[in-house]
């Protein structure tokens, strides 16, 4: 319960700054360009597709890059909506306060994240509708789309996680928002040498990021790579309670 309480506290001053409203219109601008972009590309290729037999449609070629694309710019804004969460109490000296509230660190922890989760959640229904107006003009393959979506919302609670972490063990929310994305983007493009080269190493694919989320792209939800994303969440969330815990027992 208490856990609601901070998340719907946090996700309220997120919606007083300007950094959330500036954050979600710079991405719909940015995510609809593309998404016209990627529907002017499929209308100049229809013609050959049509004798083409299982030809890709409009789901593979247009909604499929949007949500690639929408994770590229989640990758960049992430980092910049967890930085603050919790390394701000510590460069304000509030930290102090937080730790003597008669409330576990874990209801603390959960509630942070879910306020970011929630507001990332609104930026993937906003994505959600551009696919949903094609619906006026042509069919979708509800399958594929909805494991799009599946697969956005998993990457966007891993990004939130590490985001969360990062802030938890630094003081200056600066260094929290460069550390994420430095870390997720090498999480990103951890398996690239090895692909390029044809040397891809098993571990190397299997942490990769963004091998478990083109999976999940192109429709194929299995059970590991749904779990890969469960596990990556989790452990950052039991890390950052971890960390508080131990702050906590040394103040």
């Amino acid at each position: 319960m208490n856990s609601f309480i901070i998340a719907g506290r946090e996700l309220r001053s997120l919606f007083l700054s300007p950094l959330a409203w500036t954050m979600l219109g710079v991405t719909q601008l940015i995510l609809a360009y593309m998404f016209l972009t990627q529907i002017d590309y499929y209308l100049s290729i229809q013609p050959k597709l049509i004798g083409i037999k299982d030809a890709p449609g409009i789901t593979d070629l247009v909604v499929a890059p949007l949500f690639g694309n929408a994770a590229v710019i989640l990758l960049l804004i992430t980092p910049l909506l967890t930085m603050r969460v919790i390394s701000d109490e510590r460069r304000n000296k509030t930290i102090s306060l937080l730790f003597s509230a008669p409330i576990s660190m874990s209801e603390i922890v959960l509630g942070k994240f879910m306020a970011i989760f929630s507001f990332l959640l609104i930026i993937l229904a906003l994505i959600a509708l551009m696919p949903l107006s094609l619906l006026t003009v042509a069919s979708l393959d509800l399958g594929k789309f909805l494991a799009c979506i599946l697969a956005l919302a998993l990457l966007m609670a891993s990004f939130n996680a590490l985001g969360l972490y990062m802030s938890a063990i630094s003081s200056q929310p600066t260094v929290a928002a460069v550390a994420s994305f430095g870390a997720l983007l090498l999480l990103w493009i951890i398996d690239w040498a090895g692909s390029n080269s044809g040397n891809s190493s098993e571990l190397f694919a299997y942490i990769s990021i963004m091998r478990h989320y083109e999976n999940l792209l192109r429709g194929l939800v299995k059970s590991s790579d749904v779990i890969y994303f469960i596990l990556f969440t989790s452990s950052f969330l039991i890390l950052s309670i971890r960390r508080l815990d131990n702050d906590r027992l040394q103040k």
